[in-house]
């Protein structure tokens, strides 16, 4: 029943942007400038990412603020930021001016993003940071549960789009496929209902990403980081990147 999807036109198809924090990782964790994060940016899109993902944290513990400024001067992709919406990140995000902006409710010390905002209950606090990025020209998109109240909420806020938190979904992926990705599509028929945007992000990899396109087939992105850097160490980068772009074919 989804083979129609299986030849979507090349401008439909669901974008790969590469969250390329873990290499500024690698950088940092020996100083100077190797691995180059603009230089790996700029080979992620020759090898068929549309877009590059960072997350700019206040410890600037991988991508640091200067990164930011130069990826903003050499990408050719979308450009997309994420971040806890401080005075300091929402300054870096309205003076960059980047494709699109995605708030994520992570604390400064946290280590990953584990849980997406109650757009219900901090609604009035969300609603004129979206409308400030908004005003700026920048696409926004709200990281989210894949619970059908948080999205209506998201809408409400003024998003653009809405991101779903995938790691339930990878979790549960290997036992129950089915059980796992049933709220994720009703969360993802909403946000289509709302006439919301969807992207999807988190512990997505290869392992269950196709499946997941296969039944969201109206996806706009996915935003990969740590499965796709973990990958390429063994397939290195230009197989990986296409291995992944082949799940969302």
């Amino acid at each position: 029943m989804y083979d129609v999807f299986a030849f979507q036109p090349h401008h439909d198809m669901t974008k790969l942007s590469v969250n390329i924090n873990k290499i500024a990782t690698l950088r940092n964790a020996r100083g100077g400038n190797n691995p180059c994060v603009t230089t790996v940016a700029a080979d992620c899109e020759r090898f068929g990412a549309h877009g590059i993902t960072v997350h700019p944290r206040p410890d600037e513990r991988h991508i640091r603020r200067r990164d930011v400024y130069d990826l903003k001067a050499m990408l050719t992709t979308e450009f997309n930021i994420e971040g806890y919406p401080t005075d300091d990140f929402i300054s870096l995000v309205c003076e960059v001016k980047p494709a699109q902006v995605t708030l994520v409710p992570d604390l400064p010390g946290q280590l990953t993003s584990n849980h997406g905002w109650d757009t219900v209950t901090q609604g009035d606090f969300l609603t004129p940071i979206v409308e400030r990025f908004k005003a700026a020209g920048i696409r926004v998109s709200v990281f989210v549960d894949p619970d059908v109240e948080m999205v209506k909420a998201a809408a409400a806020c003024g998003a653009d789009r809405v991101e779903l938190y995938t790691e339930p979904y990878a979790a549960g992926y290997a036992s129950d496929r089915e059980t796992a990705i049933a709220p994720y599509v009703r969360a993802a028929e909403e946000a289509r209902r709302l006439g919301l945007g969807l992207n999807a992000g988190h512990d997505l990899s290869l392992e269950n990403l196709a499946y997941f396109h296969r039944l969201i087939p109206w996806l706009d992105e996915v935003s990969i980081g740590h499965a796709l850097i973990c990958d390429a160490l063994y397939q290195g980068l230009e197989h990986t990147i296409h291995a992944y772009l082949d799940c969302l074919k």
